[in-house]
């Protein structure tokens, strides 16, 4: 029988530096149950013991945990409007932007940014910073291999000029792959990247409870330049911007208050 989720949510914060109590707790709880249960573990003390020796059930820990759903041009009317507004404007001032995918999972996003600003820069010289806590999903990031799915938002001349298609696999071109720096990063606990440009962090924060999204809208406030913008997911939609020195700039897109 389940108990003590309480001094769990404690020993995984000491062991992987995620802090449960950040999530919304009814979601999450069910959601770690389920796994739990399914590994035939019907005590928290007992499964975390296993998550300490068993290096598989741990990276199926944090990956689950992580919650790793993402495709290419994820709501595809938004990026157009990146490509047609966002970028252009930005383009304006700083010819070579500095870009952060946050939380960027599996690679779909940052790659999805690089494949776009190809129409703008040479990617032989430019970099994307794409971050996530969860290293199994960066790995497979490194690796930049899809399914055909994944891709079905994607424009056709993106997966005609930048993927070799292997059976039922899509493999992501080099140029693509070397224009992405990948690095570890929780967006709880971390020092944010300064003087960003554009910082895309989508359909991650629904996840958090409200105390943590403001401590995460405020830091990514803090980390965007004068004319840096912040795009988030189709669910949200930032309320009250102001309160975090955020002002709207197109639903789902916001920069900071007194920016050019």
């Amino acid at each position: 029988m389940l108990d003590d989720y309480e001094g769990f949510k404690e020993k995984i914060f000491k062991l992987t530096g995620i802090d449960l109590s950040s999530y919304k707790e009814r979601q999450m709880r069910r959601r770690i149950d389920s796994l739990i249960l399914r590994n035939n573990y019907d005590d928290y003390y007992l499964y975390f013991k296993a998550l300490t020796q068993n290096t598989e059930l741990y990276n199926e820990f944090i990956n689950y945990l992580t919650i790793n759903v993402s495709e290419f041009y994820r709501n595809p009317e938004q990026w157009a409007i990146l490509e047609k507004e966002i970028i252009p404007d930005i383009m304006k001032s700083n010819n070579k932007p500095k870009i952060w995918s946050a939380a960027c999972s599996t690679g779909e996003e940052p790659y999805s940014l690089a494949m776009m600003m190809s129409r703008f820069v040479d990617l032989n010289n430019f970099k994307i910073l794409a971050t996530d806590i969860d290293d199994g999903a960066v790995e497979k990031a490194k690796k930049g291999v899809y399914t055909q799915k994944s891709l079905e938002n994607l424009p056709k001349d993106f997966v005609d000029k930048f993927f070799t298609n292997t059976g039922d696999k899509y493999a992501i071109s080099e140029t693509v792959k070397n224009s992405i720096e990948f690095k570890h990063h929780n967006l709880l606990e971390d020092k944010y990247p300064d003087n960003c440009d554009l910082i895309v962090c989508r359909n991650v924060m629904i996840y958090f409870t409200e105390e943590a999204k403001i401590g995460m809208y405020n830091n990514f406030r803090k980390s965007l330049s004068r004319i840096g913008v912040l795009f988030v997911g189709s669910t949200e939609q930032i309320i009250l911007p102001h309160r975090y020195k955020l002002e709207s700039l197109k639903t789902f897109f916001y920069k900071g208050n007194g920016q050019v």
